[in-house]
């Protein structure tokens, strides 16, 4: 009789048994639902859906990322500042911001008139990329979104590029930030459930509000860009969106000509005189700070009642440029400038320490919120 324990075949075969059964442990389910990717065991790799619809491989723990364009890379700082490996531009990193952080590298991107370097992205060594593209099916370069992620895809190699839908939609962030935060997981998914109820929390409030005001009762608002004012940017344009969201009246209705993706439509002094708006939104620090001396605005109802406010910047912009994540912020704030009778609730400086301290990883002093809020003309904070 054969003695089984001694049995070198019977022990191979148990080998590769085991071999076969932990290879097969290794399948990755995906929960159609955005961003809902799980693993049954330590494999390297996990498939995904993007939200573009695209199906690929992505590492099973992301720790190093990258993005084409600032609306994505601006929340994946948010939600993980240590899984970001670089910025798109100088621009805005600043204050506000640990040194850590507004010293990572600048590896540019493609957006407005940017157009990034292949080398840069890959020499970085990211787990991932992400190309943002707006609910136009537009990318940051006002390109088709599927043409260019082919492209990208094609030029990064190896390194996966993941599809993200409608990171400039003030209205419709939430799946955006679901979406990244499950993908890149701990943190990342802890400080997106964190922003979306921020979001949600402001949006529905100032939403249940401005929808009751009747159109001929709303503040007529022109978005003053550019040193002498002179630039705007039109009813539905995704960077003046919050005059819209804020229940204001754009007053500019020229079509939207974003030529180079920047926006930024050339205007006349007449032009503003007829529009008569009562509140104006500066974007440039030295029209702000001349605006109220220059004679060429004196008769303006919003230079004439002191209604001209300055968007805060540091480290991003509340308004836009880029529009994105960042702008959420703006929505309580962009209420209070508008209707600030109507919103005596809004306490903008708790909000405003909040959103810093989740989101941009700093702890604004109380000088620091109030210098915020008070240098952009905001009395009632």
């Amino acid at each position: 009789m054969v003695e089984r324990k001694n049995n070198p075949y019977i022990l191979y075969a148990a080998i590769a048994t085991v071999a076969i059964l932990l290879l097969a442990g290794a399948v990755i389910v995906y929960d159609n639902n955005a961003g809902k990717t799980t693993a049954s065991n330590t494999s390297q790799t996990r498939q995904i859906t993007d939200m573009v619809g695209r199906t690929l491989a992505v590492p099973s723990s992301v720790d190093r990322v990258a993005s084409t364009s600032p609306p994505v890379t601006n929340l994946v700082y948010m939600l993980d500042p240590d899984k970001l490996i670089g910025w798109n531009s100088a621009t805005n990193t600043t204050m506000y911001m640990p040194d850590k952080y507004k010293n990572l590298p600048v590896i540019g991107g493609w957006f407005g008139t940017f157009t990034g370097n292949y080398e840069t992205f890959i020499s970085m060594n990211p787990d991932l990329v992400f190309e943002a593209y707006a609910a136009n099916g537009m990318n940051m370069q006002g390109t088709d979104a599927n043409s260019s992620i082919a492209v990208r895809q094609k030029n990064m190699g190896s390194i996966p590029v993941v599809g993200i839908s409608d990171s400039t939609d003030a209205t419709k962030y939430t799946p955006e930030i679901r979406y990244v935060g499950d993908l890149l997981g701990g943190e990342a998914r802890t400080n997106a459930d964190k922003m979306i109820e921020f979001y949600t929390d402001a949006l529905n409030k100032v939403n249940n509000t401005t929808t009751t005001i009747p159109n001929g009762e709303k503040k007529r608002v022109y978005y003053a860009e550019g040193p002498k004012g002179l630039q705007t940017e039109p009813k539905g344009s995704a960077h003046a969106q919050l005059i819209d969201v804020c229940g204001g009246d754009n007053v500019c209705n020229l079509p939207i000509t974003l030529g180079n993706g920047m926006g930024m439509t050339a205007v006349s002094m007449e032009q503003v005189i007829q529009w008569n708006p009562d509140v104006i939104i500066c974007a440039d620090p030295t029209f702000y700070a001349s605006v109220y001396n220059d004679s060429l605005w004196q008769n303006i109802p919003a230079v004439k009642n002191k209604q001209v406010y300055m968007v805060p910047k540091a480290p991003e912009s509340w308004m836009d440029r880029p529009p994105g994540v960042n702008q959420i912020i703006g929505i309580p704030w962009m209420a209070k400038v508008l209707y600030p009778e109507k919103f005596k609730d809004i306490d903008m400086k708790s909000m405003t320490k909040e959103f810093y301290t989740d989101f941009y990883h700093y702890n604004l002093t109380d000088d620091e919120t109030t210098k915020i809020l008070a240098s952009s003309g905001l009395k009632d904070f």
